[in-house]
């Protein structure tokens, strides 16, 4: 990275939109992943703004103190809205969702965390997106914006800059899943490991009918294939063979589509699968099997490789959280 790169890397603003009502879950989980992350890299500087920049109280009763008014905001790399108990049932002030729809307009990604996508909805930020909020309120959420597709049974969905968290403890999930996305996954794990989190699944673009966004359709073809049927063997030379190409080739369209390799992406998408799975309560053994991998000392060094404990230990921390 050149000096200039360092520099921006510096400057990446955050700034999440509070009101009164607001959960304190949703203030803590981004603020305290954020600050563990400016521990490790120094990259984020996070604000909390309000409409008005006013101070807000939160629904437990406690004050919060606000950085800046929601308006005053410029050039953000990351813009947050949490959310609230009451969101889904009041009428959204006007001032709240010009607030929202300010901050969103100035920054390269957007996020909310728990019913806060009530707010993105309501500001229109929604329409022909994939979104999810708290498990309670995910009919109500597309029943009031059906030009969404509302996600459930999943903690975080991310359609290209839009990332939304289905939950208050889903924050932290969120929240670790931008901080994968900038600093890439060994930063993320260390982070991970150090706040002892291990975040759910994330539900993105790759996952199910939703490959729509991949430019090559042999690799959509093979990746929604890989997607459905995780457990079906999936060498390079089978991947090859189902879209008549050679295996260098496949290797090539797989590398310039999404930067890896179709070894790589298989393994990942059977990794999703089985943490979804122990997410669920499936027992080791059954999630090793569905979701591909075959053997449980398979599926034990892949989660070790990546979260850096076993598959029963993981769900066990899960269940604790």
């Amino acid at each position: 990275m050149n000096s200039g790169d360092s520099k921006a890397a510096q400057q990446r603003r955050v700034a999440l939109l509070v009101v009164d009502g607001v959960s304190m879950l949703d203030v803590a989980a981004p603020s305290e992943v954020f600050a563990e992350s400016r521990h490790s890299s120094g990259t984020y500087e996070f604000v909390v703004c309000s409409p008005d920049g006013n101070d807000v109280t939160t629904g437990s009763g406690l004050p919060l103190h606000v950085d800046t008014n929601a308006h005053d905001e410029e050039a953000l790399d990351t813009a947050i809205v949490a959310g609230g108990c009451s969101l889904p049932d009041r009428e959204l002030s006007t001032e709240h969702v010009s607030a929202a729809f300010h901050l969103a307009s100035r920054a390269r990604r957007l996020a909310s965390v728990c019913t806060g996508a009530f707010v993105l909805g309501r500001a229109g930020l929604l329409d022909g997106r994939r979104a999810t909020t708290h498990w309670h309120h995910t009919s109500r959420l597309q029943e009031l914006y059906p030009a969404a597709e509302v996600v459930e049974g999943v903690e975080v969905v991310q359609d290209g800059n839009l990332i939304t968290s289905a939950g208050e403890g889903a924050g932290i999930a969120l929240t670790l899943a931008l901080l994968r996305e900038d600093l890439g996954q060994d930063v993320h794990s260390v982070i991970a490991r150090d706040l002892m989190i291990f975040e759910p699944s994330v539900s993105t673009p790759q996952e199910g009918v939703a490959t729509s966004s991949f430019r090559n359709p042999l690799v959509k073809q093979l990746a929604e294939n890989v997607v459905g049927d995780p457990s079906a063997q999936y060498t390079l030379s089978d991947l090859a063979s189902r879209v008549a190409v050679s295996p260098r080739h496949l290797s090539r369209l797989f590398k310039e589509e999404l930067g890896t390799t179709p070894a790589k992406f298989v393994e990942q998408v059977r990794f999703d699968t089985a943490r979804s799975l122990l997410d669920r309560g499936t027992t080791v053994t059954d999630a090793a099997f569905a979701s591909g991998f075959g053997s449980l000392e398979t599926l034990r060094r892949v989660f070790i490789g990546r979260l850096g404990v076993s598959p029963r230990a993981y769900q066990r921390r899960f269940k604790a959280a």
